[in-house]
């Protein structure tokens, strides 16, 4: 009985004794990194339709939202593309500008930067002051216009009433646009003004106390820059 029950009990401990180190293996084992998020379509590169003129979008996270309904209206009449991230700051497209631009000619650059460079910092203090704001600003509007491209400034639109995290507040807007207006003059470049067309439709368009928009809201501006490209793009 003994010479038969042995056999198997050591069989039983040896599995046991297996399935343990498996587990212990397991266990110790670096744990699996999550998935990479996917990139917002948005932000994928589009195939140009042969004979449309090229058009480019440069801009934050507000660009981002009416990049594709942009891209819906101008469909059959220009290739829509956009820098493949989130513009930040005027001094990340200091950084940038020269690779988002690329090699290809470009008809149409419809551009901002603001919300960004007015964040207010841990230490109080905007994350780009005014007076660098200026300056990054100049250089940009001078490599952009290096491109040949006709340029549309887009206005850097509303910041709503209350507590934003990051905080920012509409006065600071207002002073950023009256630089960059004076920038845009003083270069001849066109301005396509989505702060005043969003200020008296604000709360109908933004999200309640933040600067990003309803999906209505993106359809809105969507329109107001699909618009303002097309009339500058290059007549047939």
């Amino acid at each position: 009985m003994n010479r038969f029950l042995s056999p198997v009990l050591r069989s039983l401990f040896a599995g046991a004794l297996l399935a343990a180190l498996c587990g212990l293996a397991q266990d110790g084992a670096a744990p699996k990194k999550p998935d990479k998020k996917p990139t917002p379509p948005a932000l994928l590169p589009i195939q140009d339709q042969e004979g449309l003129p090229r058009v480019l979008v440069i801009g934050d996270s507000i660009s981002i939202g009416y990049t594709l309904p942009v891209r819906k209206l101008l469909e059959g009449k220009a290739n829509l593309h956009r820098i493949p991230t989130n513009g930040g700051p005027t001094t990340n497209g200091i950084k940038n500008l020269t690779k988002w631009l690329g090699d290809g000619k470009w008809d149409v650059i419809h551009f901002n930067w603001g919300l960004h460079d007015l964040k207010s910092m841990p230490d109080g203090t905007p994350q780009v002051s005014l007076a660098d704001y200026e300056k990054n600003l100049t250089a940009l509007v001078t490599q952009l216009k290096a491109t040949g491209a006709t340029l549309i400034w887009a206005s850097t639109t509303p910041v709503p009433e209350g507590d934003l995290k990051p905080p920012r507040s509409n006065e600071d807007v207002i002073k950023y646009n009256e630089v960059a207006a004076k920038i845009m003059a003083a270069n001849g470049v066109l301005t396509d003004d989505l702060y005043a067309f969003v200020l008296p439709q604000e709360k109908g368009l933004q999200l309640p106390v933040n600067v990003h928009f309803t999906a209505k809201g993106y359809q809105a501006l969507a329109g107001q820059v699909a618009a303002s490209i097309e009339q500058a793009l290059p007549k047939k």
